[in-house]
């Protein structure tokens, strides 16, 4: 198959699709985009940042006193929070994604509606376009947030277990 022809079978998918399918395509975009972004992260930068964090602690003589707590509560939140950077907004993307797909339910339905009430009858041929309007985003969306799901669940726990070791690496010497 051509490169013409996958970009032509995208294009007719699309259209079939509605409008809405272009916000789902566009949310997938930006939600993978984020998704890519944190596996690179934990990939490339996480490890030096750990290191740093630790260092910075066992460069300290004081580690007992309520300042030194202070201290290494904000080198473990500095870890957590460069570790659940932009998890949140893929969780949040990935529970818009079947509403997006709502909505082109709802639209699409509202086209056979008005065709149902323009030509006075319930033929089928007339509805087909409205009710594959309506069909195809709800499957787009479902599938963009079950894509979605298993990585932000991934990426989730692994920024929870990595403040957890941060935790671990900054002890108290009493």
């Amino acid at each position: 198959m051509s490169t013409y022809e996958i970009w032509s079978a995208m294009e007719d998918f699309m259209a079939a699709g509605g409008e809405v399918l272009w916000w789902i395509a566009v949310l997938l975009f930006v939600m993978w985009t984020l998704i890519v972004e944190r596996f690179w992260y934990a990939r490339t930068e996480h490890l030096a940042v750990l290191e740093r964090v630790r260092a910075a602690w066992e460069s300290r003589t004081d580690t007992s006193s309520w300042y030194a707590h202070q201290i290494r509560r904000a080198l473990i939140w500095e870890v957590s929070d460069r570790a659940h950077r932009n998890v949140g907004t893929i969780q949040t993307l990935v529970a818009l994604c079947p509403l997006l797909g709502l909505l082109g339910t709802v639209t699409g339905m509202i086209e056979v509606f008005d065709i149902m009430a323009i030509t006075g009858s319930s033929s089928a041929r007339a509805m087909a376009s409205g009710v594959t309007k309506a069909t195809i985003p709800t499957m787009a969306g479902m599938v963009a947030a079950l894509s979605g799901f298993y990585f932000s669940v991934r990426l989730k726990g692994w920024a929870d277990d990595e403040t957890e070791r941060a935790a671990d690496l900054l002890v108290r010497r009493d």
